[in-house]
């Protein structure tokens, strides 16, 4: 039977398996998405033996494997000069394994709509989960971008590879009042790590709040937007965006996305 799974360091977490666990059943395939620990010393062995199956079509990876992965695998996509970070790895018919992102598309479709060409963008973090996004953010031509971040030398770097204009704060700045959207792409405030406290009081009534982080759903960061009465996207908007990517790239099918209120009220009960 045909599986994919998706990898990471801790994996418990992981809402992945429910969500292509849904559409598989949705669609009548007979397949499996699993989830799979992986220290990061233990990637290239588990590549070599996963990719020796037949039957297994590759798996998403999350921390702390997204740019580790980017040595070990194809990249006919230019993924590692592009984005740098690859969340997506498929075999191949020969048994080889290429990687992508999905992403850098999960996260912007949920703010197709905002118009932020010209806007002021704060995000936080400079992982690999940061790379897709200031990746996206490039492309929609945002005008500046604040990265907060505990190391700024790495902020500046990733402002300078995508060619973005802005500056680098450390996670205790206030944050600017011209912010459009505000992004946390790090795991601060994810279960089994610390906090982001943050003060949004000088983020303007228009402004939103976007947090990656899916466990908790309703991060300490979007409890504060919504008192505040921001407008904010959580953390399965992107979650659940990236997957229907990589889930038609294992499986050769669409989702059905037209029944997303359903899986995600299978996600949060």
């Amino acid at each position: 039977m045909p599986f994919a799974e998706v990898i990471g360091d801790p994996i418990a977490q992981s809402k992945s398996p429910l969500i292509h666990g849904f559409w598989l059943t949705a669609l009548g395939i007979a397949g499996e998405y699993k989830r799979f620990h992986v220290p990061a010393g233990e990637l290239p062995d588990y590549i070599a033996g996963a990719c020796a199956d037949a039957n297994w079509r590759g798996c998403n990876l999350t921390m702390p494997h997204k740019q580790a992965v980017m040595e070990l695998v194809d990249d006919p996509g230019g993924v590692r000069s592009s984005i740098g970070a690859m969340n997506t790895i498929l075999r191949q018919p020969d048994g080889s394994v290429i990687g992508t992102n999905t992403d850098a598309a999960g996260f912007a479709a949920p703010i197709a709509e905002l118009q932020l060409a010209g806007q002021h963008v704060t995000v936080i973090g400079a992982g690999g989960a940061a790379r897709a996004v200031l990746w996206a953010l490039a492309r929609l031509k945002v005008e500046r971008v604040t990265v907060m971040n505990r190391s700024p030398l790495k902020a500046a770097g990733l402002l300078s590879h995508f060619g973005l204009k802005g500056d680098v704060t450390p996670l205790d700045a206030p944050l600017a009042p011209t912010t459009a959207l505000l992004v946390n792409t790090s795991a601060l405030g994810m279960v089994g790590q610390p906090p982001l406290d943050l003060d949004l009081s000088p983020l303007a009534e228009d402004a939103v709040v976007y947090d990656i982080v899916y466990s908790p759903l309703e991060t300490a960061l979007l409890a504060a937007a919504r008192a505040r009465e921001l407008a904010t996207v959580d953390g399965l908007e992107m979650l659940i965006g990236q997957a229907a990517l990589a889930f038609e790239l294992f499986f050769g099918a669409v989702p059905p996305r037209e029944r997303d209120a359903e899986l995600r009220a299978i996600l949060t009960s």
